[in-house]
């Protein structure tokens, strides 16, 4: 009689079972920030965004909610996290309904499929990477911050070629966090580290974030403005 051991096959049909259902909240929250982007551009609202002032406070709400939703992940209920996400999906559709008057249409599109064709070749090496990447995260963190303080000096500089290379550079950030992120929630999920409902949402939160930001770059060093 012949004896196996099934605890890898379960461990992977887990570890799948949190991959599609992450994935499958990560494209919702694309599918809400998508939504309300074009909303907010087509009625016009921007506009008024703009002339008051509001993407300042919208900046600052998003920000609130990201970091309430890393500090309080653990005591917050499956609900609350759920919440905090597709909130921050939805105030950030309309944070990125500008996009769609600063560039032509072919160039969005464009972005937007190469984005996701670059996520899924980068989520995949996440995903199959054995080896311990662990210490990326502090490294790619600290990097991070530092093109966004360079980002934000240059905001008075003003000079393109700092602009250029730090929209590159931020850009191959995100391409690091991409594969670290997906290695760190497929060890999650094997390390049993929260209830499977509330890692769907961290998950797809930290995808999110990456998916994003990688667009916004592709688009910024790519995209054709409009005239």
């Amino acid at each position: 009689m012949e004896f196996y051991d099934d605890s890898n096959s379960v461990r992977t049909m887990d570890t799948n079972s949190v991959l599609t259902n992450t994935f499958f909240r990560m494209f919702l929250g694309l599918l809400a920030s998508a939504i309300t982007a074009f909303y907010a551009y087509y009625s016009g609202i921007y506009v008024d965004m703009i002339m008051n002032g509001y993407y300042t406070i919208l900046a600052v709400v998003e920000l609130v909610v990201v970091i309430v939703f890393s500090l309080l992940f653990k005591k917050l209920s499956p609900t609350a996290v759920t919440i905090l996400y597709f909130a921050y999906a939805f105030l950030n559709g309309f944070t990125l309904s500008v996009i769609f008057a600063a560039f032509e249409m072919t160039s969005i599109a464009y972005a937007f499929v190469g984005t996701a064709a670059l996520f899924g070749i980068l989520a995949f090496i996440g995903y199959k990477t054995d080896t311990d990447i662990s210490n990326w995260g502090t490294i790619l963190t600290i990097a991070l911050l530092i093109g966004i303080v360079l980002t934000v000096v240059n905001l008075f500089i003003g000079s393109t070629m700092l602009d250029v290379v730090l929209n590159w550079a931020i850009l191959f950030i995100f391409f690091g966090l991409t594969i670290y992120d997906m290695n760190k929630i497929k060890a999650m999920q094997e390390m049993g580290f929260c209830d499977d409902e509330k890692l769907y949402v961290y998950g797809a939160m930290e995808l999110y974030l990456d998916f994003i930001n990688i667009f916004l770059r592709i688009l910024a060093i790519f995209g054709k403005h409009k005239d």
